[in-house]
């Protein structure tokens, strides 16, 4: 069997989640061959593999959204467009009225007659359809703007849509955004099973970054978060199932549009056996080590961990903070991360780059993590199997992972607080500081939680069941 991952800024150029779990579900299953569908920002990233290749692991298909910025167009062409196909485009766009992915195939696969890759924003079919969801939604804004702004949305979907997509027996898609989109027209044209496996809420994500960016302007931002949502919808409503971390996660699939019936929760894995060398924390002289693997990027909200830090070292002058995680993905970050520990003068915060975590575990007294959005965290996985006690934000499955699920009593792991609340987490830091014989027993019940629930050997097996099922499945 053939399983062909569509992954998105992601695997294999970048070190985190996402692609620990891509690695760990191919590297768990040599019987099966993979195929890698990787859709990435920048063409530069082309062959710059952060990830040795598992032997299963077969091929590649490498697309870059920058590739389009080189792209000619042609002369404008009439008459191209069905109605039918004008109402699709128009409820892509709108959001209004559920799409089927089939309707997306009659535009854009078997060879289309448009000129080129851009050949369908060159027809007037097109323009007629975006003058129609101007005037009808959108006539408060000027109207070349909106033009252009929808031309530069819809640009990177119809890109992905007409290049060439791989044969396998089933497609797995790890988002719901264009890899979504794209897995699913893939198992359309092939007659194949489709999957997805969510880890964060993408489109929830994708609103996140929309609201605070600076290149969508005013009333354009919300042009953009409904489209995502659109995109997150048509790939629900083609997957044949839907996979979720946590139970939470589910919650907002199904308000989102997800059929309930198609949503199964699968929790992520680590291996227990890379942790079981490293003691447990301990009382000691000397200064007390703070820990967060992350990576050095807007999403993982280093600034408010070094803010929380700088409240910390104000009552404990002997704590240290060790961010461990790449510093070269986000360079701007980084140097937002460096300018806030000069401006604020704090003392004793190292900046790693990427390590080995389980040598650096050991040292650590505790361990925090600041996101802003998260899905399950693997850091938090492995910190807990290293016995280590954690203060969290509230996002993704860290509430869960730290006081446990409705039917979990094994008890409180350590401590969440609100994202962005710098405040709340130095006294967290503070409080579980303080107080070794807590910080201790919370390391325990984090331990037994990932032992219990959590493990590399579950994780697999259900994945290896899942594959099978779709195996069997008949289109």
């Amino acid at each position: 069997m053939r399983i062909c991952l569509l992954v998105e800024g992601s695997y294999p150029y970048v070190v985190g989640g996402v692609s620990s779990w891509v690695q760990m579900l191919i590297n768990g299953m040599p019987e099966y061959e993979f195929f890698i569908y990787s859709i990435g920002a920048e063409e530069k990233d082309r062959g710059h593999f952060k990830y040795k290749f598992p032997e299963n692991l077969k091929g590649i298909q490498e697309e870059f959204l920058d590739e389009m910025l080189g792209l000619k167009s042609y002369g404008m062409q009439e008459n191209m467009l069905t109605a039918e196909e004008c109402r699709v485009l128009y409820d892509l766009v709108v959001g209004k009225k559920p799409l089927n992915i089939k309707e997306l195939y009659a535009i854009f696969g078997g060879g289309k007659r448009f000129k080129g890759i851009l050949g369908i924003f060159m027809t007037s079919d097109f323009f007629d359809v975006i003058q129609r969801v101007y005037e009808e939604k959108y006539s408060y804004l000027p109207f070349t703007d909106f033009f252009w702004t929808l031309r530069s949305m819809l640009l990177p979907l119809f890109y992905l849509l007409q290049q060439e997509l791989p044969a396998a027996d089933v497609y797995h898609a790890v988002a719901t955004g264009y890899c979504g989109v794209i897995g699913a027209l893939a198992a359309e044209i092939h007659h194949k099973p489709f999957i997805i496996t969510e880890h964060g809420i993408y489109s929830r994500e994708r609103e996140a970054e929309i609201i605070k960016s600076d290149w969508a302007k005013g009333d354009f931002k919300s042009v953009w978060i409904q489209y995502f949502y659109n995109l997150a919808k048509l790939a629900y409503a083609s997957a044949d199932k839907v996979y979720t971390l946590f139970e939470h996660n589910a919650e907002i699939e199904c308000d989102l549009g997800c059929d309930p019936a198609k949503i199964t929760v699968v929790p992520n894995g680590v291996h227990m056996e890379n942790f079981q060398g490293i003691p447990e924390v301990t009382e000691h002289d000397g200064p007390f080590r703070i820990g967060a693997v992350v990576r050095v990027v807007p999403i993982k909200d280093v600034v408010t961990l070094l803010r929380a830090f700088f409240l910390v070292k104000r009552e404990m002058t002997n704590a240290e903070l060790y961010v461990m995680g790449g510093l070269e993905e986000s360079p701007e970050y980084y140097e937002l991360c460096q300018q806030t520990v000069d401006m604020l003068q704090i003392e004793d915060v190292h900046f790693t780059g990427s390590v080995k975590v389980t040598e650096y575990l050991p040292k650590m007294d505790l361990m925090v993590l600041s996101s802003i959005s998260e899905g399950q965290p693997l850091a938090v996985l492995e910190g807990q199997a290293a016995h280590r006690p954690f203060v969290t934000t509230d996002v993704g499955c860290c509430r869960e992972l730290i006081y446990g699920a409705s039917d979990d009593k094994l008890g409180t792991a350590g401590a969440v607080v609100a994202p962005m609340d710098f405040e709340a987490m130095s006294q967290e830091i503070l409080r579980l500081a303080r107080n070794y014989p807590l910080r201790r027993e919370m390391a325990r019940i984090g331990f037994e939680r990932v032992k219990s629930l959590y493990t590399y050997e579950r994780f697999i097996e259900t994945y290896r069941s899942i594959y099978q099922e779709a195996g069997e499945v008949k289109h």
